[in-house]
């Protein structure tokens, strides 16, 4: 598991809503059965968006998605699909945007 990393989100509930998971845990707690994740949704769902710093905008194969960063969880290794790429270029926005959600700066 490789911090930064994107998956298909195998949970059909979700997956229409949120289609991708990025993996945001660090490579150090990789022996961890569970991995925390932030879903991704695609950026046109969001016309007018005002929250850039907490969900900033990422892309991925061409396709801009924001990143949903409230909707922070803990999955299973198993519950991830796929890895179809990965975003450590916008590493910076989302630490920004983990910073934003648990320490208020």
């Amino acid at each position: 598991m490789v911090q930064f990393a994107v998956y298909l989100n195998k949970n059909l509930r979700s997956r229409w809503v949120f289609p991708l998971l990025v993996d945001v845990q660090t490579e150090l707690l990789r022996d961890l059965e569970t991995r925390v994740v932030i879903p991704l949704a695609k950026r046109t769902a969001f016309a007018s968006f005002p929250l850039g710093i907490l969900m900033p905008t990422v892309e991925l194969e061409g396709e801009a998605y924001v990143l949903l960063t409230p909707q922070l969880a803990g999955v299973s290794q198993t519950e991830l699909g796929a890895q179809t790429g990965n975003v450590a270029a916008h590493s910076g926005a989302i630490a920004g945007a983990l910073d934003l959600l648990l320490r208020g700066f």
